[in-house]
């Protein structure tokens, strides 16, 4: 795949910029490394000064914590195992690996490639690719280790450019992060702070955990669209015309159609796990199933099956990898499946460095309290502003997008700064329930451009095996067209959306009538 010649855009120019100055940041390892000395050093700054915040996730005046004190650099030694090896990314990351590496190595993923691209039109598999990502959201943090890597192989596969095609899913799975019309972990847990939030005014309120379920349903359709357009108008074109593919080709599977053995291996391996899916879901279906959390939930992050995702991922590839392989012949003994299992653990040495400086540096950020501090400095200015109920939403977005540049996790994020939003908008009449929704548009459209995403850097080395010189500039070069029109246009359609009176879910309102 050559690079040709083409005018350069000003939005080329633009983006070649961003990649260029970003290309310069050291190794991500590195750079983690230098935040988290950054974060040391200006903690011992900061910590003297009374700020005059109350941190609302525990009633007490919030500090700076001094990472530089004698017993914090001793905490610091002593718990740095437990943080890296705790660090949630990297357990999913190398689980997840395990299984994928046999069905990948084996051909069975590639079989199934293979079978996909014979009946999908190929001008439709961006949006295909893009929707795929979306549901992914269901399996919690499984579509960046699934999703996104099949993205660059399906489109290298049919001769475009692989780079777009784990920008398009990345999109999906980050950016679109809010947007999901199944039901995921994630609904009930914002709905319990929002919920918590809102009694500061009202003890008795009680909020539905799919509130935003028919508007995150809807959302898809805008994400398809906008990743769909970004991808093949201008993020594929600008790639041709800057960066040339230059992986090492028996890394990167070819695509020729199906042999009988193969034919027959996939039908196989392929019936064993829809097998395997039946039985999770007899096993999941009972009110009193052992998968279910005690109030017999099944979408809770207490429920076993929603911390089972990873394990049974890892079954649900390993299992139909191995027969696979074994019919085909591309397994001969038990020991090929273990080298394939090792050949997947060896493509992530660089990842796994990398996990160790960004577990370290997100503990540290996290313990500093600063990014608490950043979040409630914005919600508090964004309050003494007093804008009309409009204007405050589209405030609140801007704000979310922002904080989520420093601090990754929704639920942290907004544990801090719903007790602030949820409160003060209710008193000008609108709904918990929109409030909400504002948040996890904000949450969405940033995630894809900051290198504080822990899968951040597992995407960038996704990118690396088919341009080797792939570097967070390229990335965030990459992904930002995405974030920059899913910011506008997510934030339009829920203004357009809450002018229409479209029900954002079930049991929701827009407007809070006080007593």
């Amino acid at each position: 795949m050559e690079n040709t010649a083409a005018k350069t855009t000003l939005l080329d120019k633009f983006l070649n910029f961003i990649e260029k100055i970003g290309n310069k940041l050291p190794d991500p390892a590195i750079l983690f490394l230098i935040l988290m000395l950054a974060t040391w050093f200006f903690s011992a700054i900061l910590a003297p000064i009374d700020f005059g915040e109350t941190d609302p996730r525990t009633g007490d005046k919030l500090w700076i914590q001094n990472l530089l004190t004698g017993p914090e650099m001793a905490d610091f030694l002593s718990r740095m195992i437990g943080v890296f090896i705790n660090f949630p990314p990297l357990g999913v990351v190398l689980l997840a690996m395990l299984g994928v590496g046999v069905a990948e190595h084996s051909g069975y993923i590639n079989a199934g490639l293979k079978y996909l691209l014979s009946f999908t039109p190929e001008k439709l598999i961006t949006p295909i690719l893009i929707l795929v990502a979306i549901v992914s959201h269901t399996a919690v943090d499984a579509g960046y280790v699934l999703v996104i890597p099949l993205g660059g192989v399906i489109f290298y596969a049919v001769g475009r450019h692989p780079l777009a095609g784990i920008a398009a899913t990345f999109a999906g799975v980050s950016g679109g992060f809010s947007a999901n019309f199944i039901p995921s972990a994630i609904d009930p847990l914002l709905q319990s702070f929002t919920q918590s939030a809102a009694r500061i005014i009202d003890p008795e309120i009680t909020l539905n955990p799919l509130n935003n379920i028919i508007f995150t349903g809807l959302s898809s359709l805008l994400v398809i669209g906008v990743g769909w357009y970004i991808t093949d108008k201008i993020i594929e074109p600008r790639l041709q015309r800057t960066t040339a593919v230059d992986g090492n080709p028996e890394d990167i599977p070819a695509m020729e159609k199906l042999t009988a053995s193969e034919t027959r291996g996939f039908k196989i391996a392929s019936l064993v796990m829809v097998a395997g899916l039946a039985g999770l879901f007899l096993w999941a279906y009972p009110t009193d199933s052992s998968l279910r959390d005690p109030d017999g939930e099944i979408t809770s992050f207490t429920a076993p099956l929603m911390r089972s995702i990873v394990p049974l991922i890892f079954l649900l590839f390993w299992v139909p990898g191995i027969l696979f392989g074994f019919i085909v012949g591309n397994y001969k003994s038990s020991t090929d499946v273990v080298q394939s299992m090792s050949k997947s653990m060896g493509s992530m040495s660089h990842y796994i460095v990398m996990a160790f400086f960004c577990a370290l540096f997100i503990d540290a950020f996290g313990k500093s309290n600063i990014g608490a501090l950043i979040a409630l400095k914005g919600a508090n200015f964004l309050q003494s502003m007093q804008l009309p109920g409009q204007i405050t939403i589209v405030g609140i977005i801007c704000l979310s997008a922002f904080v989520n540049l420093l601090v990754g996790s929704a639920s942290a994020k907004w544990a801090l700064i719903s007790p602030i939003f949820v409160p003060m908008l209710m008193q000008i009449g609108i709904s918990p329930d929109l409030t909400q929704a504002a948040y996890r548009v904000g949450d969405s459209v940033s995630n894809i451009i900051t290198p504080l995403l822990p899968y951040f850097p597992l995407v960038v080395v996704f990118c690396q095996k088919y341009v080797k010189n792939t570097g967070i500039g390229t990335l965030v070069s990459i992904m930002l067209p995405y974030s920059i029109f899913l910011l506008i246009t997510w934030t339009l359609f829920l203004l357009i959306y809450w002018a229409l009176g479209i029900p954002l879910g079930l049991q929701s309102t827009y407007e809070y009538n006080m007593m």
